[in-house]
């Protein structure tokens, strides 16, 4: 192999390997952020199933409460933002909720984002579709943005697909596998890289 052709494979192998190697994610939006570290609780109801980040619901039961999450503090006031990334790595059911931010003033379900069969990401809640490609086995990175009485924003992969107002009060973090109330298992999702911000 001649010195030159060396150089050209050698270029070629160590462009390979950096597009191969991991992406860093971090916070959307401008800050300044404060990264911080809210405590939560593990969900297990109905035939949920919870073991660290992943989430199955084992039954196709249509009915009832059936859900695997991680439910976490209560915040009032200010911008929070939520990131993590999950893959589904089965999907026998189908609207399947994977997040919500959930309104501990009224109470109930403030914005949950869901997956559908097929893979279109959606808000349960008025029935947007947030996205498309959420299929098993890819990894897709959500980040929440709230700010308390304001707006409440969602990012897929880093750009914006939905904002929705928000009231004031008190709210919470939620993030697994929960069946939605058409919705029914088997499912099992995990999740990866959950990250909290504060402003």
């Amino acid at each position: 192999m001649s010195g030159m052709l060396r150089t050209l494979v050698g270029a070629v192998l160590a462009g390979g390997l950096l597009m191969a190697a991991p992406v860093a994610h971090a916070q959307v939006e401008s800050g300044p952020w404060t990264s911080y570290s809210p405590t939560f609780t593990v969900q297990e109801r109905g035939c949920g199933d919870v073991a660290d980040l992943t989430f199955r619901l084992t039954c196709s039961t249509a009915s009832g409460d059936q859900r695997a999450e991680r439910r976490y503090a209560t915040y009032t006031g200010g911008t929070r933002q939520f990131e993590g990334s999950f893959r589904i790595t089965s999907l026998g059911g189908t609207r399947i909720s994977l997040k919500q931010t959930f309104n501990d003033s009224t109470p109930g379900p403030y914005f949950m984002l869901a997956v559908e069969r097929g893979g279109r990401l959606y808000a349960v809640h008025g029935g947007a579709t947030v996205a498309t490609g959420a299929t098993v086995g890819a990894t897709v990175r959500v980040n929440t943005v709230h700010a308390v009485g304001s707006q409440h924003r969602t990012y897929i992969n880093g750009s914006l697909r939905h904002t929705y107002a928000s009231p004031g009060g008190s709210f919470y973090d939620k993030f697994g596998a929960y069946r939605t109330n058409s919705g029914q298992g088997p499912a099992t999702v995990v999740w990866s890289g959950i990250r909290f911000w504060r402003k």
